[in-house]
C-alpha cells in the first residue's frame, strides 16, 4: 500500500499507512467480533471500516472513562468540526475519519447520534419503553449501519433504513446477551415499564441482580422485537455490491444465532454470558456466501422505516456530504474462501484465549 493517497484539492490531510496501522491494532484490542468481521468484508473497504471502528471506539472511552462526559463531549464535537472542515489534528483516528467522512460522503449527523449514544451511557439514562431502548440503539449500532451502508456505496432510503433497523437489532441482542454484566456495572437497559407491569421493583433488582422467569420473560421480549428487526434487516442485502453482502449477511447470522444460543440456555443471562461455538459460526460463515449470488428478495410492499431509526434516514438524505470519490485505500485482495480460511483460525485462536483466560 503506498504511503500517501492522492490528494484533491478540496480533500482533507490524507490518511497515511502510519494512521491505518494504528486504527487496526486499535480494533484488534477491542471488539473482536467487528475485527473478525471486518475480515469478510471486500479488501477495498477494510480500511474504511477499521477507521470508523478506530474513531467510534475511542471516542466510546473518552465519554464513558473520562472524569468529566460533558467536557469529553464538547472536545469531541471540537475535533469533529476540525475532520468535517478537512483538518483533523494529529491523532491517528482523527486523521482516518477525516479521508472516510470526505471520501464516502459520510453525513455529519450520523456521528453526532453516535456521540449522542455514548454520551447517554455516561448519564446513566433510564429507559422505560421498548421504544427509549431502540432509540438508544439507534443511535449507537442504527448510525453505525447506516455509515457502513456509505461506505459500501449503498445510500438509497431503503439501504439506509434497512442497515440502521440491522444495527438496533444487534444491539437488542447485545442488551439480551449482557443483562446480568450490565446491571452489576448499575445499568439496565430492559425497559422499566416491564417491570412495572407485573409488580417489580426495577431498582432494588438492578440492586441485587438475580436470574428468574421474569427475566428470562424479559429476554425472551427482546429477542423477539431483535428477530423482527433481522427479518427486516436482511431486505437490505439486495441493495448491497454483491461482494459485500456476505459479511453483513454473516455479521447477521451469528448474531441472530447469540439470541438463539441465549434461548436454548433457558434465556439465562445473568450467571454466565452466552457465545456461539466454532463450528456454528463456520456453518453460518459457508451460509452466508450464498447471499453473494441471490440476495432475498425485496418485499412485495415497501417497508417504512421504524420510528426509531427514521431520523438517521432523514439525516442522511439531508446532510450527506458529496463523496470526492478519490482513489481508495488498496490493499492485496483476498477471495471469500481466503477470508473463510483466515476466519477458522481466529474463532480457534480466540477460544484457546478465553479458555486460557477462565
Amino acid at each position: 500500500m503506498s504511503d500517501l493517497l492522492p490528494k484533491p484539492a478540496d480533500a482533507p490531510t490524507p490518511v497515511s499507512a502510519y494512521d491505518l496501522q494504528a486504527c487496526t491494532a486499535l480494533m484488534r484490542g477491542g471488539s473482536k467480533s467487528f475485527f473478525a468481521a471486518s475480515k469478510l468484508l471486500p479488501a477495498r473497504l477494510r480500511p474504511p471500516a477499521t477507521a470508523l471502528y478506530a474513531y467510534c471506539r475511542l471516542a466510546d472511552d473518552a465519554i464513558d472513562e473520562g472524569a468529566d462526559p460533558a467536557l469529553a463531549m464538547q472536545d469531541l464535537q471540537a475535533r469533529l468540526d476540525a475532520i468535517y472542515a478537512g483538518r483533523p489534528g494529529s491523532l491517528d483516528a482523527d486523521r482516518a475519519l477525516a479521508h472516510v467522512v470526505h471520501h464516502y460522503g459520510v453525513a455529519r449527523g450520523l456521528l453526532d447520534a453516535l456521540l449522542d449514544g455514548f454520551l447517554w451511557d455516561s448519564q446513566g439514562r433510564k429507559y422505560e419503553t421498548l421504544a427509549d431502548v431502540e432509540a438508544y440503539g439507534a443511535r449507537v449500532a442504527g448510525a453505525v449501519g447506516a455509515m457502513m451502508s456509505l461506505i459500501m456505496g449503498a445510500a438509497t432510503e431503503t439501504a439506509i433504513a434497512r442497515a440502521c433497523e440491522l444495527g438496533v437489532a444487534m444491539q437488542l441482542t447485545n442488551i439480551a446477551r449482557d443483562i446480568g454484566e450490565d446491571a452489576r456495572n448499575g445499568r439496565l437497559y430492559i425497559p422499566r415499564a416491564w417491570f412495572r407491569e407485573i409488580g417489580m421493583d426495577a431498582d432494588a433488582w438492578l440492586a441485587a441482580p438475580v436470574f428468574d422467569a421474569r427475566i428470562a420473560g424479559f429476554t425472551q421480549r427482546l429477542l423477539m422485537r431483535a428477530d423482527v428487526l433481522y427479518r427486516r434487516g436482511e431486505f437490505g442485502l439486495a441493495e448491497l455490491p454483491w461482494d459485500c453482502r456476505p459479511a453483513i449477511q454473516a455479521a447477521r447470522l451469528v448474531y441472530a444465532e447469540i439470541g438463539k444460543q441465549l434461548e436454548r440456555e433457558g434465556l439465562n443471562s445473568i450467571d454466565k454470558r452466552t457465545v456461539v461455538s466454532t463450528p456454528r459460526k463456520l456453518a453460518l460463515l459457508a451460509r452466508a456466501a450464498a447471499v453473494a449470488v441471490k440476495a432475498p428478495a425485496l418485499p412485495a410492499v415497501a417497508l417504512s422505516p421504524v420510528p426509531a431509526i427514521a431520523f438517521l434516514v432523514d439525516v442522511v438524505g439531508r446532510d450527506r456530504n458529496p463523496a470526492l470519490g478519490h482513489k481508495p485505500w488498496t490493499i492485496p485482495q483476498r477471495s471469500f474462501d481466503e477470508r473463510v480460511e483466515w476466519m477458522v483460525d481466529l474463532f480457534g485462536r480466540l477460544e484457546q484465549r478465553e479458555r486460557a483466560r477462565r
